[in-house]
């Protein structure tokens, strides 16, 4: 295996190592990127920074399918940010409000909230949060639980789903890995593949309705509620709440809208889009990726067409607001397209430097290619965790991941998995992450307080997804899914039942005392 050595190393150490220290991705790969070339073409900053321009990253901006994606990635910003200011979202969730009339429809309710607005994982939590958080009180359910629904329908959701941002982007790495592989297989068809290895995912999600209809509250969470039942207080002595900014309550609150306004574009999504792709043969035959994403873009641009002419039939806002918030749902993906051409443009660099190769040869003969799946899970988590990123920690583990699962003869899908579940697991425990702040904000509760009572189920589901890479590791098989979700019911029963035996012993002592003192 040709490779440089422990020199390759260099470039994805330092970003993982930036990162972490200055929690900024573009500045992290970029100077990664950087340093691995001046060690390729020699210590001269100006033929490095020409060799970057012209060796690199023209080749990456310029290539058809990365085109593609990058255009794709702007009309689905601009969608999104028509979507977020139309109200619609709201209006809707206020809508099925009404019906609601136990805690447990309340949690449910949410939950299915959070799922309907799929299509922006930073969103969610400031169209469903603020519509919930009275009827929240008004059940006596605690802030601390909406703001963990709202953590657990955003990012967990939106990673599961190919034809948003995140699939996208997530597929635009997959794609450029199975590229280099020498292998024709469509991304679509790999991600595809790779959601019922999603293991965290999954749970995360699954574990809402688990809680809400038998009633597993434990750890902090139990506490918060319980609080809130008791004595109706909303926060803690010492909490400090984060507060929506007006410009977010009105987005997310926008009078005159109806629910028409969400649900019609998102049917003339669907269906534009499902139509185009059924003459293609999907879903018995494999749609190409470029194929794919020209439909999806066609899509986008239909809803959006129907979006706004809504918007203006219902006076939602002018046509100038409308346009203007269009362009710069367009502008906030120009982040996320940046992030993307770095990590090809490592990948690349990687490529050349035969990084892979040399995790290979260390790894042969002393790491089972049964366990890769869960180091490279607990390597993705660590790095979301102390990053608050999981899209740095996919544009930097992908590149390492698919080659090292390739090279060791490891479950490839479930080696993808593995990294979108580290990723999302660590963002989900990091108090750092834009999703944790979003869900703390748009309940309206301590972010703090936020982070101590979704950590128990979300440690509690890591440990159960570490596990399940085990086992994948060993056994390939998309049944294991159901063995993780079985897991975390056994487990959430259990300790609810003990937290719950406590509070009566707990009781009992406090009446035996009193009885006692008289």
């Amino acid at each position: 295996m040709e490779h440089m050595g422990i020199v390759s190393l260099i470039p994805p150490i330092l970003a993982i190592a930036l990162a972490v220290l200055l929690r900024n991705v573009v500045v992290a790969l970029f100077v990664g990127i950087f340093v691995g070339l001046l060690v390729i073409v020699g210590p001269n900053p100006v033929s490095t920074t020409m060799s970057l321009v012209t060796d690199h990253f023209a080749p990456v901006v310029t290539d058809s399918y990365n085109a593609g994606v990058m255009i794709l990635l702007f009309f689905i910003g601009g969608f999104v940010a028509l979507v977020e200011r139309s109200g619609g979202g709201a209006a809707l969730a206020a809508k099925a409000a009404r019906f609601i009339d136990s805690r447990g429809k309340g949690q449910l309710a949410a939950w299915l909230g959070g799922l309907l607005i799929f299509f922006s994982d930073l969103g969610t939590p400031l169209i469903v949060g603020p519509v919930f958080e009275k009827i929240f009180d008004k059940l006596r359910l605690s802030r601390e639980k909406l703001a963990w629904i709202l953590d657990s329908t955003s990012s967990p959701v939106a990673v599961l789903i190919p034809f948003i941002g995140w699939g996208i982007y997530i597929m635009g790495l997959i794609r450029e890995e199975f590229d280099r592989e020498g292998l024709g297989t469509s991304e679509l068809s790999v991600f595809i593949g790779a959601i019922p290895y999603q293991f965290y995912a999954i749970l995360a999600v699954s574990a809402i309705p688990v809680v809400a209809l038998t009633k597993t509250d434990f750890g902090a969470m139990r506490q918060a509620d319980q609080r809130v039942r008791d004595t109706g207080e909303l926060y803690w002595p010492n909490s400090k709440p984060l507060r929506r900014s007006e410009s977010d309550s009105a987005d997310s609150m926008t009078e005159g809208s109806r629910p028409i306004v969400i649900w019609l574009p998102l049917l003339v999504l669907f269906v534009t889009l499902f139509g185009i792709l059924s003459t293609m043969g999907f879903p018995v035959e494999p749609v190409p990726g470029e194929e794919f994403r020209a439909a999806l873009s066609t899509a986008y641009l239909f809803a959006a067409i129907v979006l706004i002419a809504l918007m203006l039939i219902f006076k939602v806002k002018s046509i100038g607001e409308i346009l203007g918030g269009y362009v710069k749902g367009m502008e906030k993906m120009i982040s996320v397209v940046l992030i993307l051409v770095l990590a090809w443009t490592l990948g690349g660099l990687l490529e050349q430097m035969g990084t892979a190769n040399f995790l290979v040869e260390m790894m042969a003969g002393t790491v089972p290619a049964s366990l890769v799946p869960v180091l490279i899970f607990i390597c993705a988590a660590a790095m979301s965790f102390a990053t608050g990123s999981s899209w740095g920690t996919f544009a930097i583990m992908i590149p390492l991941a698919i080659p090292v699962a390739f090279g060791l003869d490891a479950p490839v899908l479930v080696c993808i998995g593995a990294v979108l579940s580290g990723g999302i697991f660590g963002d989900h425990c990091s108090p750092i992450s834009d999703s944790t702040i979003l869900a703390s904000t748009g309940a309206g509760t301590d972010l703090v307080d936020h982070v101590k009572t979704q950590l128990p189920y979300a440690l509690i589901n890591g440990a159960i997804v570490a596990v399940s890479f085990i086992i994948a590791g060993f056994v390939e098989s998309q049944l294991i899914v159901i063995f993780s979700v079985g897991v975390m019911v056994v487990v959430y029963l259990v300790l609810a039942r003990r937290a719950a035996s406590r509070e009566q012993k707990a009781e009992r002592v406090g009446t035996d005392s009193a009885v006692r003192s008289d």
